[in-house]
Formats: structure tokens, C-alpha cells, sequence
């Protein structure tokens, strides 16, 4: 890795004590009891072990190490030999013959060296051709890329492409005959099953080390890959490690190492894995057409999971789904007719139990795939078949605040069972905060404070209560007439930052 991954570690520290009670020994005489036979106490059949043994991974190493591969990158670009020379004339003949050759003048105008950076990192080959698998941060921006191969060989590879999103890149070397690895499949990887990493380290190369798959399917919301479901090992990787192979017992690979979790940049147990089925899918993609194409839905949805409450307010049956805050206009989702307030339940089969599950599953399909959508909307499941749209790379642009001096409308008198003062929004309003059509009003004032806690403040605009749309205060306060305390509201709010989401208020007696 070239500089460590952010993140946050947390370490328990536990101790147990176990109390010895004794008991004092009766002194007593008794008279002497009856001689009763001894119950036969029925004894129940050892359990079969569940682990039995160790693996020795030395054989998997053998067969494994040769096609396992040692990356260096130079970043920053060495001045050619005629930008030398003329640096060289600029330079007054007393300094050159005072201080001698190799002198460089001080200041900005001086021939100080291009600053240049080295990282290292670590790669597989999959094929005899030469052709290598690594992470696309071990490459980023490198001028130069070489690769050692197990018996000293090194060759300067050429980048054939690279893909931020899924962090994988694909490297070529000029060499035939190359040992390669086996892919394995990566959909039959199980929390609990040995896992073995070969890399460099901090440049030690062939550096092997083992641990257990922790998790599946793990979303990382601290780096930006989120169309990787990423295999989650307690396997020892360190900076150099990046790009190198995770493998299962058969020697299989079954993903490319490429995140930790420290905060001290180092080893703390915690390790993630990009899905040899996904980097494969890249690969292919970037060497058929040197470019990833990614299916897109066309909804925002929210990024934390479901909370009880909010699951209340929408009458679901558990907290599973991703919560659709947004549709795109003209989008796949739209033209299924998907709808905001839809908690989608399952994609492709595949049931969605946190927001986070959806994205890999969409983005890794190729566009114009048709995909099944099951969604939660009024009290049951509903389907939608959606033929997916191509993933534009596009940001998309958040909302921004009212037009300076714009004069906002006057808030309603009174406050509502939520505590809610809120006020008409005027076409400026609406251009500057991105609005389509005539939903929303803004609030004024927060006195509720089941609102307050939830976050609501002055600016933000409602747009939806439940999966009603409301476009003026009077349609606002219909859909909260006959709403007691206790009761849970769903509001639909773009916030002040731009992002829209469905806040969940219960109301208490008394607000």
C-alpha cells in the first residue's frame, strides 16, 4: 500500500476470575443413613470435534510462491538528458568550477531534482502471457512499474488498465511461460475457512501469512469502493501486501488483498479482500475493452440501515432492505416504476439485509441486463423487473442554498403535532436547491423535540410525509392530521448538506 488506509481499531481488553467457595465440613454425629444404591446417571455421547487439527500450508506455498510477484512504482518523472544539459549551460562557469558538476543553483529557478516518489506492492500472475493482477492504488499515477519475479527476473510492465471503483488493476510484462495461479470461486467463500496471503511487506517478499475468513459480503464504508463486497480475514497484511493474492487451502485464489483497518498503519486483525469474482469480471473487461462498464438502478438510497423505528413507520415486518430516498429522473428504476418510500428487499434473488448489499450487486452486471426487484411498499412485496441503465461517473451535484436575498415565504402560525413550523417555497428556492416539479416546504422552526432529536432544523426541506408527496404547508398539515402522540411519522427531508433521506419522528404527549 502506498500510505495506510484510515481507519478506526478497537481493542477489548477482558479478564475473568474464577472464586473458589470451601465450604466448613460438618462436625455433627448423624445417625447412619440406609444404604441407597447408587442411581445410574445417564451420560451423554461426546461430541464428534468440530476442528481437528492443523494445515500445514507448506506444500501450497511451494506450488503457489512462483506465480506470486513483487511490484515497484516510480512516481514522478526524471528530466530528460537535453532538460539536463540546458539546465546545465544556465548555470554561471565560476559556480560549475568552484562547487563542480552536479551543483544546482538554489531557489525557485534552480535544477533541483522532480520530486519522486517510490511505493511498492505486490501482484499474481493469470496468465503464461504475462499478464498480472494488483490493486489500482499500488499503481496510481506511476510513472514507472517493474516487476520481480520469484527467480530475480525484472521486467518494466505496462499498465493495460485500471479501475478506482473496484481498486483492481491489470499489469503486462514482456515474458512467456509464466507460472500462473488457479482462480477460485469466491461466492463459496464461508466466514470461519482458512485463508493464506502471499506478499511483500514492507518489501520482504514471498512473505506468507495465515488467518480465518472473518465476514462476507462486508461493506467498507470508509474506503470508496462500494460495488465491492469485500472478504473481511484476520490474515497479517501490512504495507506491501496491496495487490497480492488471498488463497484457500487448495491453493486457490480467492481474492486480492487491498484494505486495513489500523491506526497505527500496521497489522491490528482486521483485513479486506477484494472477491476474485469481481476483480475477474474488471480484468476481463479492462483487457477486452480497456474500460468498466456498471449497471446503475437509478435510486438514492439511504446509507445507514433500517432502525426500528423506521421500520415502525413504515409498517415492514423487520429492519432488512435498502430505503429509496430518491429516484433519478427517467432512470431503469423510474420506468419499472420504482418509487420513493419503496424499501427494496432483494435483488437478482439475492436478499438485501443492509443497504450496503445492493450496490455490488447492481454495479457488477453488465447494462441492459434485466434484473428482478422486490420491493416493500403499502403493507406488501411488490416485483419490478428492471433493465439496467449504464453507471455514468458523473458526480452528482448536491443541493445548494437559497439565492442570496431571496425573500422566504412566511411560516405557518402554529405548530403540528411534530412540532413543525414550515413555510412555502418559492421558485428561486427551488432552482437553487435542485427540486423537481412542486414538492417540498421548508422549515422555519423546530419546537418538537422527538424532531429536534432527530435532527430537523431551520432550512431543511420536507418533501414527502410517508410516501405522500406535499408541495405547500396545507397539504403538509392534511398529512399529519390524526396523528397522535406516540405514533410514528416518516418524513422524506433534503437536508441543509444536500442529501435527502427518510427521518423517522415519534411524537411524545405533551410536545
Amino acid at each position: 500500500m502506498k500510505t495506510p488506509v484510515s481507519a478506526f481499531a478497537l481493542i477489548l481488553l477482558a479478564s475473568a476470575a474464577t472464586t473458589a467457595v470451601v465450604l466448613p465440613i460438618a462436625t455433627a454425629q448423624t445417625a447412619p443413613e440406609a444404604a441407597v444404591p447408587a442411581a445410574s446417571q445417564a451420560t451423554a455421547a461426546p461430541a464428534a470435534p468440530l476442528v481437528t487439527g492443523l494445515p500445514d500450508f507448506t506444500r501450497l506455498v511451494e506450488e503457489v510462491g512462483p506465480g506470486v510477484v513483487k511490484i515497484d512504482t516510480t512516481i514522478g518523472s526524471r528530466r530528460s538528458q537535453s532538460e539536463e544539459e540546458a539546465l546545465e549551460e544556465q548555470i554561471p562557469e565560476i559556480f560549475r568550477r568552484f562547487f563542480g558538476p552536479g551543483f544546482q543553483m538554489p531557489g525557485p529557478g534552480g535544477r533541483g531534482q522532480a520530486p519522486r516518489g517510490r511505493a511498492m506492492g505486490t501482484g499474481f500472475i493469470i496468465s503464461g502471457d504475462g499478464y498480472i493482477l494488483t490493486n489500482h492504488h499500488v499503481i496510481d499515477g506511476a510513472d514507472e512499474v517493474k516487476v520481480t519475479l520469484t527467480d530475480r527476473r525484472q521486467f518494466d510492465a505496462k499498465v493495460v488498465g485500471s479501475d478506482e471503483r473496484s481498486d483492481v488493476a491489470v499489469l503486462k510484462i514482456d515474458a512467456s511461460g509464466l507460472p500462473t495461479l488457479r482462480i477460485g470461486d469466491s461466492s463459496k467463500v464461508k466466514a470461519g475457512q482458512w485463508a493464506v496471503a502471499i506478499g511483500s511487506p514492507f518489501g520482504f517478499e514471498q512473505t506468507v501469512t495465515a488467518g480465518i475468513v472473518s465476514a462476507v459480503g462486508r461493506s467498507n464504508p470508509y474506503a470508496n469502493q462500494q460495488y465491492v463486497p469485500f472478504i473481511q480475514t484476520d490474515v497479517a497484511i501490512n504495507q506491501g501486501n496491496s495487490g497480492g493474492p488471498l488463497l484457500n487451502t487448495s491453493g486457490e485464489v480467492i481474492g486480492i488483498n487491498s484494505q486495513i483497518f489500523s491506526n497505527s498503519g500496521g497489522y491490528m486483525g482486521v483485513a479486506f479482500a477484494i472477491p476474485i469474482d469481481v476483480a475477474m469480471n474488471v480484468a476481463d473487461q479492462i483487457k477486452k475493452t480497456g474500460r468498466v462498464r456498471r449497471g446503475q438502478l437509478g435510486v438514492m438510497f439511504q446509507a445507514n440501515p433500517i432502525t426500528t423505528e423506521q421500520a415502525r413507520g413504515f409498517k415492514l415486518p423487520d429492519t432488512l432492505g435498502a430505503l429509496v430516498s430518491e429516484v433519478v429522473p427517467g432512470s431503469a428504476a423510474e420506468k419499472a416504476g420504482i418509487e420513493v418510500g419503496d424499501v427494496i428487499r432483494s435483488a437478482d434473488g439475492v436478499v438485501i439485509r443492509q443497504p450496503g448489499d445492493l450496490p455490488p450487486i447492481v454495479g457488477n452486471k453488465a447494462p441492459g441486463t434485466k434484473v428482478r426487484i422486490v420491493v416493500f411498499r403499502d403493507g406488501r412485496e411488490r416485483s419490478f423487473d428492471v433493465v439496467l441503465d449504464e453507471l455514468d461517473d458523473e458526480p452528482v451535484a448536491g443541493a445548494r442554498g437559497a439565492a442570496p436575498g431571496s425573500k422566504s415565504p412566511t411560516p405557518s402560525a402554529d405548530t403540528n403535532v411534530l412540532g413543525l413550523a414550515v413555510q412555502e417555497l418559492g421558485e428561486a428556492q427551488r432552482r437553487q436547491l435542485g427540486l423537481q416539479g412542486r414538492e417540498g416546504v421548508q422549515i422555519a422552526r423546530v419546537q418538537g423535540r422527538a424532531a429536534r432529536e432527530a435532527g430537523l432544523a431551520p432550512g431543511d426541506v420536507i418533501l414527502r410525509v410517508g410516501r405522500t408527496p406535499v408541495d405547500s404547508v396545507a397539504a403538509f398539515e392534511r398529512q399529519l392530521r390524526g396523528v397522535k402522540p406516540g405514533q410514528t411519522v416518516m418524513l422524506l427531508v433534503r437536508s441543509r448538506s444536500g442529501g435527502t433521506a427518510y427521518v423517522a419522528i415519534t411524537p411524545e404527549a405533551g410536545e
